[in-house]
C-alpha cells in the first residue's frame, strides 16, 4: 500500500501511529501516456492521453466505474490508440488526482464534466466508453448532450430505466443490487467503511465482482494495491458524499449518475 505510517510518543505508556493518506499525484502512473489537467465545467479534470495519436483522430474518452480510477483503463488506452484514435482516461470527479469539490455527483453534473472535457479538447463529438457507474454517466452525456456524444460503448451497466425495473420486478437482481445501495446510503458510515483496514473494502467489493482466473493472475495483486491506495488520497470520501438529505453518494447509488 502506499500509504506513510508515523509514530509519534505521547507519553511513556503508549504510543500512537498515525496514517498519511497519499498524495493525489501518485496516482498519475508512469506509462506510454501523458497526464493532463483540463480545465471543463469549473473544475480541474486529470486525464491521461496515450501516446500515438494528434489531435485530429477520432476521442475516446473512457469513465471509470465507484472505487476506480483512471488506471483500470491501461490496456484499452493503448489499444485504441495504436488503432488510431486519440485514446484519453479520466478520473472522474471525486477521485484520484481530479478536483474533489463537496457538490455535484448526480447524473446532470457528471455528464457536463464530460462535455465540457470534450469541448476542452476542441472535439465537438467524441465516443464514449464506461464502465458499471462510468457506463451510467455515458448513458446520461448520450442524453443530455446528444450532439457530443458519436456513440457510447458501456461494460457491466445496463440502460438506468431497465435497472431501475430489474431492482423493482426481479427478486434475483434485488438481492445483488439493494443490500450495497441500501448500506451506501447512510451517511458517513460508507466513507468510514471504504478507508478501514488499508481500504479492504474495495478489495472485497472487486472480488465478488469478478472472475476467479482473473483474481489468480499475475496482475491481480497489482490491481488491488493500486485501488485500494487510490481510495486512501485525503478528501475522496467526503467528496463523493451527497450534500442533500444527509445522503451518501458514495456510490452504492447504481443509478445516481444516471437519475
Amino acid at each position: 500500500m502506499h500509504i506513510a505510517r508515523s509514530t509519534r510518543r505521547v507519553d511513556s505508556a503508549r504510543t500512537i501511529t498515525t496514517l498519511t493518506p497519499p498524495d493525489p499525484s501518485t496516482v498519475r502512473y508512469d506509462g506510454p501516456w501523458t497526464h493532463r489537467d483540463i480545465h471543463a465545467n469549473g473544475i480541474r479534470l486529470h486525464a491521461v492521453e496515450a501516446h500515438g495519436t494528434g489531435p485530429g483522430a477520432p476521442l475516446v474518452v473512457f469513465i471509470h466505474g465507484f472505487g476506480d480510477l483512471w488506471w483500470s483503463w491501461r490496456h484499452q488506452l493503448t489499444a485504441f490508440a495504436d488503432a488510431g484514435y486519440r485514446a484519453i482516461a479520466i478520473d472522474q470527479r471525486g477521485y484520484g488526482d481530479t478536483d474533489k469539490p463537496p457538490r455535484g455527483y448526480d447524473g446532470w453534473t457528471l455528464s457536463n464534466d464530460v462535455a465540457g472535457l470534450i469541448r476542452a479538447l476542441g472535439y465537438t463529438e467524441a465516443i464514449l466508453v464506461g464502465h458499471a457507474d462510468g457506463g451510467l454517466v455515458c448513458w446520461a452525456t448520450a442524453v443530455l448532450h446528444p450532439q457530443l456524444v458519436r456513440a457510447i460503448a458501456v461494460v457491466d451497466s445496463p440502460h438506468p430505466i431497465s435497472l431501475r425495473d430489474a431492482a423493482l420486478r426481479d427478486r434475483a437482481q434485488r438481492k445483488a443490487l439493494l443490500p450495497t445501495f441500501l448500506a451506501y446510503q447512510l451517511p458517513w458510515r460508507p466513507e468510514r467503511l471504504l478507508v478501514r483496514d488499508d481500504s479492504a473494502e474495495i478489495e472485497r467489493l472487486v472480488r465478488i465482482r469478478s472472475g476467479s482466473d482473473w483474481q489468480h493472475s499475475e496482475e491481480f495483486p497489482e490491481v488491488i494495491d493500486r485501488l485500494r491506495a487510490a481510495v486512501q488520497v485525503p478528501e475522496w470520501r467526503t467528496a463523493v458524499s451527497s450534500t442533500s438529505g444527509g445522503r451518501s453518494a458514495v456510490s452504492g447509488d447504481p443509478t445516481a449518475a444516471g437519475s
